[in-house]
């Protein structure tokens, strides 16, 4: 099995424990708070668990909060391979699976989007809820205008394979700290959860990890797209939006929900979970305590 990565996740609240939980050939380190119904969180990029800080100590008050470093982030494996949505997905079921949780809302941010959403469409049985934020699924029709002036610069850059870590190593502060500023619109990030992000993205083979899931696109465009070819998404879905992606994602997956809500939270950038906590609680909250889903 490949090397986990050799900087432990720390600088995380006393109450949340730590545990490595080996699933689909990978072990993902995975940061547990609360009882209850189980909600499981997924990180994009740059990030780890440390992304949901501001909002996993009140939802642990009425749930089991479960949160992993990604495959290839954090304190998780860096695999060689396996950065397509679907194996993605299959990572996730496989940690719900031996912990022990029979049903569980899944929210998913920025690149952990795709495999959230092929994990409701395969386990509807599984996924009580759905929560996606801040990303596009594949090709689907209603990101046109989104998409208008081209896909975001660096999704070319990381989508080179070699390239930018090769550009980039020895230089992980720097680029870390421009996405942590986008997507706060300036504002930035506790300096803790800063340098947790930073230490999870230094090393070339840390930057080769991240950027898979850029060269991974195609494929999970293809895994999408044959997934909604083939069913609807039948679970009580929420789409969040922010800057700069808005109501895109909202608008691909009006026409394949069943039971889908959007929202968009002003005045707040692309981390949402770092950026907005309560906005996002306050979307949240309410939604997962819902037993039937809202009609809109």
């Amino acid at each position: 099995m490949p090397a986990a990565s050799p900087h432990p996740s720390d600088s995380r609240p006393s109450d949340v424990e730590l545990r490595r939980v080996a699933v689909n050939g990978v072990e993902l380190n995975v940061a547990l708070q609360g009882e209850g119904p189980a909600v499981l969180l997924l990180h994009g990029f740059p990030h780890t668990w440390h992304l949901w800080t501001r909002v996993m100590g009140p939802l642990a008050e009425r749930h089991r909060v479960i949160a992993p470093d990604m495959r290839g982030a954090g304190a998780s494996t860096r695999a060689a391979d396996g950065y397509d949505a679907g194996t993605l997905a299959c990572d996730a079921e496989a940690l719900l699976g031996a912990l022990g949780v029979g049903s569980a809302a899944v929210v998913g941010i920025d690149a952990s989007t795709p495999p959230a959403f092929l994990l409701a469409m395969r386990r509807p049985d599984l996924v009580g809820r759905l929560v996606v934020m801040e990303s596009l699924l594949g090709g689907l029709p209603g990101a046109e205008e989104f998409l208008a002036q081209g896909a975001p610069w660096w999704f070319g850059f990381h989508g080179v394979p070699g390239l930018a870590e090769t550009v980039l190593t020895g230089h992980e502060a720097q680029y870390v700290d421009w996405f942590l500023g986008t997507g706060s619109l300036g504002e930035g990030v506790d300096p803790a959860v800063r340098d947790a992000f930073v230490r999870a993205y230094t090393g070339t083979d840390a930057l080769r990890c991240a950027f898979s899931y850029y060269r991974a696109l195609p494929t999970s465009s293809e895994q999408i797209a044959e997934s909604v070819a083939g069913g609807r998404l039948t679970v009580p879905t929420m789409a969040v939006g922010a800057h700069p992606v808005g109501r895109a994602l909202e608008r691909q997956l009006r026409p394949v929900a069943e039971h889908l809500v959007g929202h968009v939270i002003e005045d707040c950038g692309h981390i949402i979970p770092l950026h907005r906590p309560e906005g996002l609680l306050g979307l949240l909250e309410p939604f997962l305590g819902n037993r039937r889903p809202a009609h809109r």
